[in-house]
């Protein structure tokens, strides 16, 4: 008689194909991940972004704990997507922000992005998005108060500047590129961001789809628009490397649950989320349109999937 639990016969349905991978192995390759943008915060924005990032993962890990605890769910707070979620949230955040405001928007984020769908794995859209979303509703002012870095003083950031009309404070393309512009914590320099995406993409954790069509699609239409005005290619550039567009194209809109699992779907998921914030950031009243991009896209992404699955093999499609 065999008592090895490892000698046992496992019956389950197909596919039987097995992974080495793990929730707690993908968030851990988001958080070294996140590591360059994180020492940029610190560097750029000192104590007060200290604050901040940790009131985030503080109270998102607990509110994790407690809410799954209340509903009787296992507790999973050790696969490290609370702290993700905390540290993405933390990202989209001023410098300036509160630290009870931004506990709301971790309790926010985890209680109601997350578990309230049904824990990890159900969310419809992304928690961390969401937990902006809802601050951002509550309290524009806090959440769209500014400080440049390294000396704190009050300033408008590149995309307000831009929106304003006031180009002749832009930033350079350089500044953007190692962050030493005014913005939310985690999305002023671009070359951190750049960093944890090819990581990402090395390590496998997202596919190039989404990041690649979001990004491309802003870059084509922002062109098309800055020639349409007499700009030139700094124009597309810019608005590649200022906001959260970054962020928001290799953390955000690659999220497992909230994105479409079709390679088809992917790239119009990217696309669509460009577009969205083409149209926000060149017509809408509010210079940054990514968190809200992506929100409307996590929105109809079963609609995606369910238009853009393959056929079974021998059937025949009812959506051909």
């Amino acid at each position: 008689m065999i008592n090895s639990q490892e000698h046992l016969l496992l019956v389950s349905s197909s596919p039987h194909i097995h992974s080495e991978n793990s929730v707690a192995k993908a968030m851990r390759d988001v958080m070294i991940a996140l590591i360059p943008a994180l020492i940029a915060a610190l560097y750029y924005f000192g104590i007060a972004a200290a604050k901040v990032i940790l009131t985030c993962v503080l109270v998102a890990v607990l509110c994790e704990v407690i809410a799954q605890k209340i509903m009787k769910r296992e507790v999973t707070v050790d696969d490290g997507s609370a702290v993700v979620t905390g540290l993405l949230l933390a990202f989209c955040l001023p410098p300036t922000s509160p630290l009870w405001m931004a506990g709301i928007g971790a309790a926010v984020a985890i209680i109601i992005g997350k578990q309230m769908f049904g824990g990890l794995g159900n969310n419809l859209f992304n928690p961390a998005l969401i937990g902006r979303a809802v601050l951002l509703a509550s309290w524009p002012a806090a959440m769209t108060n500014w400080v440049a870095p390294l000396d704190g003083v009050t300033t408008a950031t590149p995309l307000g500047m831009l929106k304003a009309g006031a180009v002749q404070h832009l930033p350079s393309l350089g500044d953007l590129f190692i962050g030493n512009v005014g913005g939310s914590l985690g999305e002023t320099c671009a070359v951190a961001l750049i960093l944890g995406g090819i990581y990402l993409l090395y390590r496998g954790q997202i596919d190039w789809r989404i990041p690649f069509s979001f990004l491309g699609t802003v870059f084509v239409f922002t062109l098309i628009y800055g020639t349409v005005i007499g700009e030139g290619l700094w124009y597309p550039l810019f608005h590649l490397l200022s906001g959260g567009l970054l962020l928001g194209a290799f953390f955000m809109a690659t999220d497992w649950v909230s994105s479409p699992i079709t390679q088809k779907g992917k790239l119009i998921f990217g696309c669509g989320c460009g577009i969205l914030v083409v149209v926000i950031r060149l017509f809408g009243g509010y210079p940054e349109g990514v968190c809200y991009s992506i929100l409307l896209m996590n929105m109809i992404t079963p609609l995606i999937d369910r238009y853009t699955k393959a056929r079974v093999f021998g059937g025949v499609s009812k959506h051909a």
